[in-house]
């Protein structure tokens, strides 16, 4: 099975949009006119998970046929068992399962594993299995819940590292994943760099919108700025990056 490598991803764009919220990547994106960014039916498992950011790394499920979704799957060499193995360090898990929730594509031992390996997280539009065990092995999870049945009761495994639909969003390998309280968004492969720039100078210009709306300010020219405002902004800025 030939499979598209992960590639890399800088640590700068990494700390950069670990201080970028998933409700400014999907104003940003929309800007740029994408609309289709936010993968739906990924919620946090737990509560207080921290918003991460990684490359995609893409599994997909189809619907279950029974001479193929069996037990006796789980040890084929197209399993998810060795898509696991071929995980990178540092990426997210992106999971296709057509929004199936009766079927848990993951439990307990499969997370342990992708724990182990270094995975920042697993993302998908379905449900995993043993909770407990799941939230026990620290993966951050995004998902639309839990069931106890496993895959093959609904699901059938076909491959890794290829586009995928999750939660109605097209997903390619090496995308980027940012996941927050707000679930998980996409940024694709080819805007990244310019996705990052205009998303860490929104981040700023809304703290100082905050700091405005604390101190009393009213919205109408303030968010978003007038020509008046945009000239206090910018002199903001530059007292911030003034050297000391």
């Amino acid at each position: 099975m030939t499979t598209t490598a992960t590639l890399p991803l800088d640590r700068a764009v990494i700390d950069a949009l670990a201080g970028v919220s998933t409700a400014t990547l999907t104003t940003v994106l929309l800007k740029k006119g994408l609309r289709n960014v936010w993968l739906r039916g990924t919620r946090p498992l737990s509560p207080g998970q921290p918003r991460l950011v990684g490359r995609a790394f893409t599994l997909r499920f189809v619907p279950a046929r029974e001479d193929l979704a069996t037990p006796a799957s789980w040890g084929s060499p197209i399993s998810t068992r060795a898509a696991i193995e071929a995980m990178p360090a540092g990426c997210i898990a992106v999971v296709g399962a057509m929004g199936v929730t009766d079927a848990g594509i993951f439990g307990d031992i499969l997370c342990a594993r992708m724990a182990r390996r270094g995975v920042a997280a697993l993302v998908t539009d379905g449900v995993v299995r043993d909770a407990a065990g799941v939230r026990g092995t620290g993966l951050p999870v995004w998902c639309q819940g839990t069931a106890a049945p496993p895959s093959v009761a609904g699901l059938t495994f076909v491959g890794w590292q290829e586009p995928v639909g999750c939660g109605g969003v097209a997903v390619f390998p090496n995308d980027v994943i940012v996941v927050d309280d707000d679930g998980a968004v996409l940024i694709p492969q080819a805007l990244l760099e310019e996705v990052v720039t205009a998303a860490v100078e929104t981040e700023r210009l809304e703290t100082w919108i905050m700091g405005r709306v604390e101190a009393g300010a009213t919205l109408p020219g303030l968010y978003p700025p007038n020509a008046e405002n945009q000239a206090a902004y910018q002199a903001w800025v530059a007292q911030q990056v003034k050297p000391r």
